[in-house]
Parts: structure tokens; sequence; C-alpha cells
């Protein structure tokens, strides 16, 4: 039976410290669609990005996180136009304070997208597919809103095989509805110019009931949370090929403590970038990446863990590679999200 107890504090409370149901990740700076499905269609081409996250290293059955993400936007205007404030061929880079000067806001433009994402831990496989849709609009000559909606379903799993129980019959586990689907829905809205961004979301809308007991009725079924975001992050340059970029985000999972990350990232030119982050009482961690031509970029980071976990883990794993297909304007880095 206590087996059966900790399958079900996975379920209703997830698998972090701070007990929540969605992955984890580290370098959500580097994709925060996946995290906000406002952000579909923001560049001028189409943004594909690939994800792995292997979390508290040297524990038993620990998270393992994976999955890609594709948006691109719609609208003739935005894609053919201006609204990259970079010359046909490539020439700029976001991260010099020249770029301000000739910055302007998107024309008004659709966005669309695609997220799928596989996360495991210990008995419990999770898979979410979700259809993005995003509008952008130019409030300012420098400043953009868009808001967004993602849809879909999630796909829960239990590997009984994986459990071993003090009662095989446990009534609580039960012997059947190992694969269930449920509905899921997203939204968020985000701000962002020159120099800045600032985003909220929430994911899980849909407060599906999450169970795998033959009898309902006498054991209480756990139920999918809504996870709310809030994110901000500012341009600092610090000469004509530095930036720094400073950024928070802010994580609401009732009714456990909020989790705070707080991220500071250096940039040179649109080559390459190092950061670090803290997420309170969990983790410190470092990142890099780098940007490979106009195709491809890629970043690194590792968490070590400072929770009681740091006695069994071996720290955190992510890796983010990032692809831009039909970049016309051969940017070599993000202009609108960075």
């Amino acid at each position: 039976m206590k087996k059966a107890v900790f399958l079900f504090v996975f379920i209703c409370f997830g698998h972090s410290v701070i007990a929540q149901q969605r992955p984890q990740y580290t370098q959500y700076i580097l994709n925060n669609f996946i995290l906000n499905p406002a952000i579909s269609g923001i560049e001028n081409y189409i943004d594909v990005k690939a994800g792995y996250r292997s979390q508290w290293q040297g524990l038993s059955g620990a998270p393992e996180t994976s999955y890609i993400s594709i948006h691109a936007p719609i609208g003739n205007k935005f894609r053919y136009g201006t609204s990259t404030s970079v010359p046909e061929g490539g020439g700029s880079n976001p991260n010099n304070r020249s770029y301000l000067q000739n910055y302007m806001a998107s024309e008004p433009h659709h966005g669309i997208g695609f997220t799928a994402v596989s996360d495991k831990a210990g008995p419990i496989s999770r898979t979410d597919v979700n259809l993005n849709y995003a509008y952008h609009l130019g409030i300012t000559e420098q400043i953009n809103v868009s808001v967004g909606v993602a849809a879909g379903v999630s796909k829960i799993f239990l590997d009984r095989s994986q459990l071993i129980l003090e009662n095989p019959a446990d009534q609580a586990i039960g012997t059947g509805n190992f694969n269930q689907f449920k509905p899921d829905l997203s939204a968020g809205i985000w701000l962002y110019g020159p120099r800045y961004f600032a985003g909220v979301s929430a994911q899980q809308l849909l407060k599906s009931p999450i169970g795998f007991s033959d009898d309902p009725e006498t054991y209480n079924q756990g139920r999918k949370v809504p996870h709310f975001f809030a994110t901000l992050g500012y341009k600092v340059y610090l000469g004509d090929d530095f930036a720094a970029i400073p950024s928070a985000l802010l994580k609401v999972v009732s009714p456990v403590p909020v989790s705070v990350d707080v991220n500071l990232k250096l940039a040179y030119k649109d080559r390459f970038w190092v950061g670090g982050s803290y997420r309170k009482d969990d983790a410190f961690a470092g990142m890099a990446g780098f940007n490979v031509g106009s195709f491809m970029n890629i970043g690194y980071s590792y968490d070590v863990t400072t929770s009681g976990l740091n006695t069994v883990s071996n720290g955190s794993h992510e890796i983010v590679l990032g692809i831009f297909l039909n970049n016309r304007y051969k940017v070599t880095c993000p202009q609108k999200s960075w």
C-alpha cells in the first residue's frame, strides 16, 4: 500500500520538489514558447526546437523529459515586409546597441505552432500534444502584444510492472485502465519590445480527473492542476557587442509554495552566450550556448541540486537544439525573442 500512496503523490502532485505536474525546464529562456502559446509566430521564420532533460542524475526512476516545438508566422506583410528590421541577407545583431535605432514593432499577423512533450518519472509516463495559435498586434511603434491559446490531448500511462505492492490485488491501483487520454487547454499573453519582454500564461486549465483504481467511489482520484507562469526580462547593453539579459520566472501551482527562477544571460554579438540561474530552494545552474550561422543554435545547462535530494542526485542535464527554417533574412539569432 505504501507504493500505492507514493504513486498517487506522483499523480496528484507531480515529480519535482515543489510538487508540479508539468516538466521542469532550466532553459525556458531559450524557448519560452514551451510555456506560453502567445509566442507562436513571433519571428520571421519557422522556429524548430528540440529539447532533452535528464533530472536528478543517479536517482533511480528520476524524471526524463524530451520535447519538440515548431511555430511559424502567417501574414505576408510580416513575412515579406521589413518587420524583422534587418536588410535581406542579414547583417544585424540584436545584441548590438545600434539595433535599437532600427527596431520597429511587427506588422499585425497570426502565428501557429505545435508542441509534443514526453515526460517519464518512475512508473508514470505522460505525452502532451498541442496545437497553438497566436495573434500579434503592434500597440506602439516599437511595442507588440500577442495573445495565444493551445489545445490538445494528454496521454498518461502507468506501467504497473514497475510497482512492487504489499498486496498485488490492491484496489487503489487496480488491474486496468492504465492508459488514459485527457483534453488539455492553455492560454497566454506576451508583451515585447526592443529591450524587454513580459508574459503570463496558464497550462492545464481543464481540471481533468486522473486515477487508476478499479473502485473510484472508494479511492479518491487525483486531478490535473492548473499551472500559472509569469516571466519578464530586460536587455542591458554593456558595449557595442555585449548584452546582459536578466530575467525571472514566477510559477504558481496551488496548493504548493510559489517557485521563483532568476536568470542572467550574457551574450557576445550574435555568436555565443553564457549564463546562470537560481531556482529557489531547488538548484543553481550554469548555461552556455552558441549560434551556428543562420541555421542553428544550441544550448546546454547543468543544474546543481540544493534541495534535500542533493544527497542522492548528481545534478540535472538539459540540452536544447534550435533550427531556423525558411530564414529568408538570414538572421543569426532571434530578433524578437532573445
